[in-house]
Formats: structure tokens, C-alpha cells, sequence
């Protein structure tokens, strides 16, 4: 990260890109410091390069985290349908200089990165009844 983004360089980005809420960016922001956490095993180091995948599994975790079986729905007020939007908010922000990306950074690393319902929605669907179940 370079800089602590500003209600200026947001306004920016969303009047250029209206497609994100400002949530979106504020959670992007918060799932990859916590991403950085966890694979620096929750100390605190200086911010790394995180790959486009460690970055979706974060996301996914986080997401999951903050906001259970509310997740997909949460992300689909602000903008977010598929993990491409990820690509299109960090690209935003290192447009205006808030993160940084490396050369080999692109939106191919998220694209197809998983299915929304599976991600979101399984972890919380019920056992299937398997008839084995006492009843009362």
C-alpha cells in the first residue's frame, strides 16, 4: 500500500467508476491487511506483494468472517458480482496511487476465481437429510 487513501481520491475514483459503493474499496482495503495477516501468520510486517489468489481466498475469508451467509448479498449492493470486480477496485486504487501492483499483476489472476454461491452460500446450507435423524 502507498497511501492511506483520501476522501478526495475516493470521490475521484467513484465519480470515474461509479459500477463500486465506497464500501466496496474500504473492504477491499480491510480483507487485504487482513490476507497480509494471515499468511505473515498474524504478525506484523511491512505489506507484501499478495498474488491474486492468496488475495481472493482472503477476500473469501474475510467476507465470510465479517458478514456470514450475508456475504454475497452485501457484495452484490455495492457492485460486486463476480471475483473481476476485485480486479477493477484494485486497479482503481492503484490508479490513483492508494496500492501498488506488480508488473505481472492482471485481471486474469481473478477471473473465474470462484462462483459466488459456492463460496458465500454453501458454508451455510444445511447437512442434507439423510433419514437416519431421530425425530422427537
Amino acid at each position: 500500500m502507498k497511501k492511506e487513501p483520501v476522501f478526495d481520491d475516493l470521490k475521484q475514483i467513484i465519480q470515474a467508476d461509479p459500477r463500486y459503493a465506497p464500501e466496496a474499496y474500504q473492504f477491499l482495503r480491510e480483507a487485504l491487511e487482513f490476507t497480509n495477516k494471515k499468511l505473515e501468520n498474524g504478525k506484523r510486517k511491512p505489506a507484501r506483494h499478495v498474488s491474486g489468489e492468496q488475495l481472493l481466498e482472503g477476500i473469501r475469508r474475510f467476507a465470510l468472517q465479517e458478514y456470514g451467509p450475508m456475504a454475497k448479498t452485501v457484495f452484490n449492493t455495492w457492485g460486486i458480482f463476480r471475483c473481476e470486480d476485485f480486479w477493477y477496485i484494485i486497479s482503481n486504487l492503484v490508479g490513483k496511487g492508494i496500492l501498488g501492483c506488480a508488473p505481472e499483476d492482471s485481471i486474469h489472476d481473478f477471473e473465474g476465481g470462484y462462483d459466488f454461491d459456492i463460496a458465500f452460500r454453501q458454508p451455510f446450507k444445511p447437512a442434507p437429510f439423510s433419514g437416519k435423524e431421530r425425530s422427537t
